[in-house]
């Protein structure tokens, strides 16, 4: 069968392909990518493009490695898939073992599912079940902060801020959670008690009502980039606890290094009471998520009525999922990964700090290895990616928010190919 041209593609795409956040026959292009290797994206096309993105921050090793596609063709070739219901393997039980090893301690047991999304489903559905256990089945509300984003399906939408998720036209059908001004204090400050204050008054009013309180531990991603005081973690804890409310740590987006730290959660430090990991866990190879909690919640859970976690994915624990998982990680720790996140850091302010003096710019900060250029206005995504894409580099944009996260093994030039550029496009942009 003589392989479809790429214009022809590019037609079927047009008309049967939905994209995320698109219009079925959106006027926005798309770009065909033939390969990937490095930190690059090779279009069919021809153009080759830096991609700042990690492919939505989980490429962290950047693409075609090696060794991630060594662990995936060894797996192959004993198993692609089992189901988990009754039966196990090896890669998930060496992949729970690191987990239990790298995270806090008291958490022990470990859910393996298929996507972020529903690593934060598992989560509240372990809250609910855990405070139902304990004879408290009021407690079915979740508290969390503004600004936030844990997913897209209909449990995950409830806990994202109501006008900054992208979710405003489900609200009449989502539960209706507790929301909570986010921090002010920024990362490099104490927190304050006027941060605290909104929090402490919702959970002393409403505990009765509350599972847990969700958060994204220092860095809120795609609810508006904002990076907030570590302080504020440790205040949080102490109200969970002393109001009998859990606590989810978030960590999809910023597990494995990408804030500095091996998990956010590390900058207080806190240990949660629920952790749910994604995105970078595999690599970027196949979709697997995890979610993680305590002995106290699993005992509870299993002494409680029905007596199980009432939660089960087709897809849980994909055997080639957690074997390059497995390698992912191994690769991760080996790499000294803590001074590269740090060089990156230090290359990304001297590099885009100047962006401060341009006119289009609101605020520009830098955490890890990410970066933020925040706008004035908002941006108009197919005209600005076109801009991208014809500097030569992958940068997708939302609302005022131009940033970058790259992977770990972006080379000194490539960096400061992909900065210069980004900056020359948003000198460009109206003012």
């Amino acid at each position: 069968m003589t392989k479809p041209s790429l214009e022809a593609q590019l037609a079927l795409d047009a008309a049967h392909v939905w994209h995320p956040y698109s219009a079925m026959h959106s006027p926005t292009p798309v770009y065909h990518v033939a390969s990937a290797s490095g930190v690059n994206l090779q279009l069919s096309s021809g153009e080759n493009l830096i991609d700042g993105m990690s492919s939505w921050w989980c490429t962290i090793h950047g693409y075609n490695h090696p060794r991630l596609n060594r662990a995936i063709e060894d797996q192959l070739g004993r198993m692609a898939h089992v189901m988990f219901g009754g039966l196990t393997h090896e890669p998930a039980i060496q992949l729970v073992e690191k987990l239990t090893r790298l995270t806090p301690p008291s958490l022990e047991s470990v859910f393996i599912s298929d996507s972020g999304s529903v690593a934060v489903e598992g989560a509240m559905k372990m809250a609910i079940q855990y405070w139902n256990a304990k004879g408290k089945p009021q407690k079915q509300r979740f508290a969390t902060l503004r600004n936030g984003y844990h997913g897209d399906t209909l449990g995950a939408m409830s806990v994202c801020d109501p006008v900054t998720g992208m979710h405003s036209l489900f609200n009449s059908v989502l539960a209706q959670q507790f929301y909570v001004e986010r921090p002010r204090s920024g990362f490099d400050e104490p927190c304050s008690d006027a941060d605290v204050q909104p929090l402490a008054e919702l959970l002393q009013q409403n505990h009765a009502q509350i599972a847990a309180l969700i958060l994204e531990p220092v860095v809120q991603g795609a609810g508006g980039m904002h990076f907030y005081s570590p302080g504020y973690l440790l205040r949080a804890r102490q109200l969970c606890d002393q109001y009998e409310v859990l606590l989810i740590a978030d960590e999809i987006a910023t597990g494995f290094g990408r804030s500095g730290k091996l998990f956010a959660c590390e900058h207080a430090p806190i240990s949660p009471d629920i952790m749910c990991l994604g995105k970078a866990l595999t690599g970027g190879y196949l979709s697997l998520a995890a979610t993680l909690t305590t002995c106290d919640v699993s005992d509870s859970i299993d002494a409680g009525n029905p007596g199980v976690f009432m939660h089960g994915p087709t897809f849980m624990a994909n055997p080639l999922a957690c074997a390059v998982a497995n390698a992912s990680i191994e690769l991760l720790l080996e790499s000294g990964w803590q001074q590269r996140v740090a060089h990156i850091e230090q290359q990304l302010t001297r590099l885009l700090s100047h962006c401060r003096e341009l006119p289009q710019v609101a605020d520009v900060r830098f955490l890890g290895a990410i970066a933020v250029v925040e706008l004035k206005q908002s941006v108009d995504m197919a005209s600005i990616t076109a801009s991208f894409v014809e500097a030569g580099i992958w940068v997708r944009p939302f609302g005022k928010l131009v940033y970058l996260m790259p992977a770990y093994i972006i080379s000194d030039d490539e960096l400061t190919q992909l900065c210069h550029r980004l900056s020359d496009v948003v000198a460009q942009l109206p003012d």
